[in-house]
């Protein structure tokens, strides 16, 4: 048996490590968390100082039994889970949970799994820092207090099953606020004029600083303008120098891999954690710009060697935050001179994005030449501007150039052109002058990362939790991420050619998003509630003054009771009185009367959702009971006008007739269906529920079974309930309500019915779905997508 045990959290980590020491090594993994907090609400005992009841979870018990049974045999437990506070935690309580002992017990951290940083780590171990531990207990406390004390008053007040959290509430207030700037947005038009001179090579355009908001005023200028003489009244030639971005935070990371790759949060945290685990990459969840000495010297030796010395700067980056000490370095390749890795496609992309960020950040600054022209108009004062730019020196853009949120304005010229060789006084040939309209634009929708972004700036939340919250604020449907199709809009174009103007009317596409968060009529609701009555909770600043105290914990300035006390005591009296004093909350607005029957018609949310009503609700059996409707794909509680809301009643509609059955089209929880003989056909996409015809049904009912024909492997006489399907992840047994694996030495096409139906009895009911099964539990993604499962086949059924 080897001497010593060492501990990680991930298999993969443990693998690489494993390669890297003797055989007087065992290296095992805790798979992540290995207890916590048990699930009832008497999980934290407020009147013993906040005293906290942990279990070990059914799918880890028998990774906690074998590591105390090594953690016996073993002469030094060494802990090497992640050097953050999470990491801490999960050392502290494999400590507790396999009952080490102080004496044999040694604590290890590194950020990059190399051989070096590990040998160094084990030269250099330390003890268990409960700072840290505190600063995570402190934060899982108060998280758990606020769901179990909040999540209970919004079931009863707004509606069931809802949850609320300190962080992802503050960040669905964000997006429904910025919802709401964007809804009271109006945009204002105005004209701006561009001026082409020369010809061929020689042309380049120029503009006028000033907008005119009338056409007329507009017009006016391209008429001075006819018959005027242009001469470039000044030359202004400066050098411009570009610096390199600092290298990658997990929120920079974050933001980066979006706009380069098109990555979610997520996606990209999970990436890099491989990275990480394989030994490419330093520790993924930092705050910190700072490169190690050793780091900085491998990128130099790297550029030298590539590009020469002219393309190599040393720097040294300070971070910014104050909060920023959880880890020491930013995220960087292990070894630089390591240009590419092996992996799949997602791991190659963001390495090669890593590696980029890190070495441009040691290079020379980027030297441009920029030139301005002001041009004069002989018939009017003002003076149209050109800009040109010449690159005298590429330095770190040999590499890399850093994207950003803003999205280009399509409409406008580049700025950055080369202009033709100039000299104060020359007459310039105008080619042509337009007028073109433009309008101003609302303020972006957040994406993912530009959420992270904003999170980062006002201090809330740190580079573990801004992942998970993004996820948590999807999954409970608080908000959406999704595409939705811009609308047409005229805009006029007047130009000056030859010395006459024409005028035309063209069309562009507006408010078109891709990948943008939305919130959900729920999810604006629940903000409101929280706003009304739980300021404090949704308070940007309140939220990161917490992060600040959890901070002062880690560092042993601030007692971690004392903290969760301060705030417990008079957030749970607002709870208590809110059950008392606030009336349930539905969002609910009044459109006006029903043009026909002179009823109210109002929206609001309802247990399954946003719908419109017309009609109030019958008081007496014998009164006429409420139209409703369900509101559809992309309509809102707060913008929906009266008559698209009269429009969804035109729904359900009968669209003809099939096989002597009925084909009617209605709208559901799932968006816009068919139902035709007792089966649901979804409607795509680009099919308005309202203009489909009876040819459109009938293809899609069609299409519908040939899909289904193609899944079905086998039926049964016995019971037609049961069948052998194609499923995502392969063939699978459909008994019932039942998914049941079939074995590797089955032949699918082979099975009986005998066979099928003992495979369905040896399955347990209650076996997680999915497509990791139980193991599932192990992986936290796959745990989530298994309880998320269930959820969604009852809400299908109750459409039904």
């Amino acid at each position: 048996m080897a001497k010593n045990l060492l501990i990680v959290e991930s298999p993969a980590k443990a693998k690489t490590i494993e390669g890297y020491l003797g055989k007087d090594f065992t290296v095992k993994s805790s798979y992540g968390h290995i207890r916590d907090l048990i699930k009832s609400d008497d999980a934290i005992n407020i009147g013993k100082n906040f005293e906290q009841k942990y279990e070990v979870p059914a799918d880890k018990k028998q990774v906690v039994s074998e590591l105390k049974k090594l953690a016996k045999e073993a002469d030094t437990v060494w802990l090497a889970s992640d050097e953050d506070r999470e990491g801490e935690a999960i050392s502290w309580h494999l400590f507790e949970t396999l009952d080490l002992k102080d004496a044999n017990t040694k604590r290890i951290v590194f950020h990059e799994i190399t051989k070096p940083a590990i040998m160094r780590a084990i030269e250099n171990p330390r003890k268990i820092d409960y700072n840290l531990v505190n600063a995570q207990q402190a934060r899982r406390v108060l998280d758990r207090l606020v769901g179990f004390e909040l999540s209970p008053v919004l079931w009863k007040k707004v509606k069931p099953s809802l949850s609320a959290g300190r962080v992802q509430s503050v960040a669905v207030r964000l997006i429904v606020d910025r919802e709401r700037e964007i809804n009271k947005f109006t945009a204002e038009a105005a004209f701006r004029i561009a001026a082409t001179f020369g010809k061929g090579r020689e042309a380049f355009k120029a503009e006028l600083a000033e907008r005119y908001s009338k056409q007329e005023d507009a017009e006016k200028f391209l008429n001075d303008c006819a018959d005027a003489t242009f001469k470039v009244n000044s030359l202004e030639t400066k050098p411009a120098r570009r610096s390199p971005a600092a290298p990658f935070t997990t929120s920079t990371l974050q933001q980066e891999a979006s706009r380069k790759l098109g990555f979610s949060v997520s996606r990209t945290m999970q990436v890099a954690q491989k990275l990480y685990e394989s030994g490419k990459i330093t520790y993924m969840r930092t705050d910190s710009v700072n490169l190690s000495d050793t780091a900085i010297n491998a990128a130099q030796a790297e550029i030298v060697s590539a590009w020469g010395d002219k393309y190599h700067t040393m720097r040294k980056y300070k971070t910014k935050s104050a909060s920023a000490q959880e880890a020491h370095e930013a995220i960087r390749p292990t070894y630089f001179n390591a240009h590419t890795i092996d992996g799949d496609n997602s791991e190659k992309r963001l390495y090669e994005l890593i590696w980029k960020r890190a070495i441009a950040s040691q290079m020379s600054e980027a030297q441009f030449e920029k030139t301005t022209a002001k041009i004069g108009i002989s018939t009017r004062k003002e003076e149209l501007v050109a800009n040109g730019e010449v690159m005298k020196f590429d330095g770190f853009l040999k590499v890399y150039l850093e994207s950003n949120d803003e999205e280009e304005d399509t409409t406008q010229d580049g700025d950055n052109a080369i202009l033709p060789p100039l000299s104060v006084n020359q007459i310039l040939a105008l080619q042509e002058m337009t007028a073109t309209e433009r309008y101003s634009r609302p303020p972006s929708r957040y994406t993912e990362a530009s959420l992270v972004k904003k999170l980062e700036e006002l201090g809330i939340g740190r580079p573990s939790t801004y992942a998970p919250t993004i996820s948590t604020i999807q999954n409970r449907g608080y908000v959406v991420k999704e595409e939705r199709e811009g609308r047409s809009r005229n805009f006029r174009v007047l130009t000056l050619k030859g010395g006459n103007i024409t005028k035309e009317q063209r069309t562009e596409n507006t408010g078109a998003e891709r990948n943008k968060l939305f919130p959900t009529d729920i999810g604006a609701v629940v903000n409101d509630f929280l706003v009304q009555y739980f300021k404090g909770i949704v308070d940007f600043h309140f939220t990161a003054t917490v992060e600040k105290q959890f901070d002062e914990i880690a560092q042993g300035l601030q007692e971690w009771t004392d903290m969760i006390r301060t705030f417990y005591q008079p957030f749970h009296n607002e709870v208590e009185n809110t059950l008392k004093v606030a009336d349930k909350a539905t969002g609910e607005r009044e459109l006006g009367v029903h043009p026909e029957t002179g009823k109210k018609v109002s929206v609001r949310i309802g247990r399954y959702g946003p719908f419109v009503q017309v009609g109030d609700n019958a008081t007496d059996e014998s009164e006429e009971k409420p139209l409703y409707a369900s509101l559809r794909a992309g309509q809102m509680i707060e913008t929906i006008t009266l008559l698209e809301a009269l429009e969804l009643f035109k729904l359900p509609k009968k669209v003809g007739v099939f096989e002597d059955k009925d084909m009617t089209v209605a709208i559901g929880k799932f968006g816009p269906y068919i139902r035709h003989n007792s089966a649901f056909v979804s409607l795509p996409k680009e099919i308005d529920p309202l203009d489909v015809t009876e040819e459109q049904a009938v293809e899609l009912i069609l299409a519908k079974r040939k899909k289904d024909a193609e899944r079905l492997i086998k039926s049964f006489d016995e019971d037609p309930a049961v069948k052998v399907l194609n499923g995502r992840w392969g063939p699978y047994i459909e008994f019932g309500k039942l998914n049941v694996k079939i074995p590797k030495d089955k032949d699918p096409q082979t099975l009986t019915y005998a066979e099928c139906k003992a495979l369905a009895d040896a399955t347990p009911q209650d076996a997680k779905k999915g497509r990791f099964g139980k193991a599932a539990a192990k992986a936290p993604a796959a745990k989530a997508a298994t309880k998320k499962a269930p959820a969604k086949k009852k809400a299908a059924s109750k459409k039904k």
